[in-house]
């Protein structure tokens, strides 16, 4: 049997490049963040066993860049216990996760271990998957043609969401997030949910996955935490294994629906990153490495000729400022975004969605004429009691001044009901609609 010709060169390249006598370095130096090494040669990503002598201890590190003749490196856990002459050992791969079915219902660390029921990463099956992935191609990606129900009534009816789409979720803290984020993993019609926390603290991850999530979404959803006690460099590992492990799924043919909280504490990992290897701050202090990230990372969601990952970012607002640097940046990536209000919050009407400050960019693409033009008179009334409601509130306003307004004041307590939704409510996509023809007027 002859062999084709391509194989026979690759494999010529896997010889050569496969490593026969392993070099191993040593520690010369600590600095913050940093462990800089001496007399290895490895790629940047690549990942390198740090081995303190005396011990069975062994702490990973990656390659992120290099100063002359040493070899800088950030560690993938605690650097406690290093010292000067530890051995250093690349690996000659980057980092990868181990994907497959048998993730489903389980929590994994920032490394994708799995941490829940203390289950040992070693000898776990699976299918070993990159981290580090790129895009797509755009040319060879599926249109996004058909509606994904959320099970949250205003966004379906009003900012309703495709199959592969990606939007933001931006609020300030404490506005309602993570509860949006549990009832859209529960109620939404995905195959399976990748859930990545980065960032979170400690005692809200068993918070969101006992409260938010329950065993109704956990049991189809993957879980990656990296909290934020974590090195820099695992909340960054964090953010790319959740979306590796949801491109994995869609390579299966799935529907898989990918959120996150927080990419603003992503983007806060990758400053420490680029000012712990010398990068100049740039904007509000975040280093060009940044924005560089971001659609590094938000690009690779989406549609594929294999499946879709519909994706969910939250974004956590400085002082509830919309247009702090990486709000606008993040804005700029998604296909829409979802506003959440701390006014609305207030008055107690949850999911707190500011829909007038909110847009979903494929609705008009993926929804019928008649559904846009109920979804446009439902706003233009809330704009309409937004413009008097000052005056309306202290009853300066005289009815039959404004018959726009006088509509506005007719219908408002119903729209408000109608955006109100209970967390342990679940409202299909057909539903909302029949609901949205209710409360709008015929014309």
């Amino acid at each position: 049997m002859s062999l084709k010709k391509e194989h026979i060169a690759s494999w010529r390249s896997k010889v050569r490049e496969t490593r026969v006598v392993q070099a191993a370095g040593k520690v010369t130096r600590v600095i913050g963040l940093t462990v800089e090494v001496e007399g290895i040669k490895a790629r940047v990503g690549e990942v390198c066993s740090v081995n303190v002598p005396g011990s069975t201890k062994v702490i990973w590190a990656e390659v992120v860049g290099f100063q002359e003749d040493k070899t800088i490196m950030m560690p993938l856990g605690n650097l406690q216990g290093i010292y000067p002459e530890c051995t250093v050992i690349p690996t000659g791969r980057s980092f990868i996760v181990r994907a497959g079915d048998h993730l489903l219902g389980k929590i994994l660390d920032g490394l994708g271990n799995i941490v829940s029921e203390n289950v040992p990463a070693v000898g776990v099956p699976g299918v070993p998957y990159p981290v580090d992935n790129t895009p797509p191609n755009p040319l060879e990606r599926l249109p996004i043609s058909e509606v994904l129900s959320t099970g949250v009534r205003s966004i379906d009816s009003l900012l309703t969401c495709g199959k592969g789409q990606r939007i933001g979720i931006f609020a300030g803290s404490g506005v309602g997030k993570s509860t949006l984020l549990g009832m859209i993993s529960r109620y939404s019609e995905a195959d399976v949910n990748v859930i990545g926390l980065v960032g979170e603290r400690g005692r809200e991850v068993l918070d969101f996955i006992k409260n938010d999530l329950g065993e109704e979404g956990l049991s189809k959803s993957v879980v990656v935490c990296a909290t934020s006690d974590q090195p820099a460099l695992v909340r960054l590992k964090g953010a790319f294994a959740a979306t590796a492990l949801a491109e994995y799924f869609r390579d299966q043919g799935k529907n898989v629906l990918l959120l996150m909280d927080s990419v603003t504490r992503f983007a806060t990992a990758q400053r420490e990153v680029g000012l712990a290897v010398g990068e100049p701050p740039a904007t509000k202090g975040y280093t060009p490495s940044v924005f560089a990230a971001l659609p590094r990372l938000l690009e690779r969601s989406g549609t594929s000729a294999e499946g879709t990952i519909t994706a969910f970012y939250t974004v956590l607002v400085d002082g509830d400022d919309m247009n702090e640097p990486i709000a606008d940046a993040v804005r700029g990536i998604l296909d829409g975004h979802i506003v959440l209000s701390r006014d609305l919050a207030s008055r107690h009407q949850y999911p707190a969605i500011d829909v007038l400050n909110s847009i979903s960019r494929l609705m008009p693409g993926i929804t019928e004429q008649k559904h846009q033009q109920k979804a446009a008179k439902i706003k233009e009334l809330l704009s309409d009691y937004k413009q008097s409601e000052d005056l309306i509130n202290i009853g300066a306003y005289s009815s039959g001044s404004n018959p726009r307004v006088d509509e506005a004041i007719k219908h408002y307590d119903s729209i408000i009901k109608f955006l109100k939704q209970d967390v342990n409510e679940r409202s299909s996509y057909e539903n909302a609609l029949k609901q949205l023809e209710n409360i709008v007027p015929r014309r």
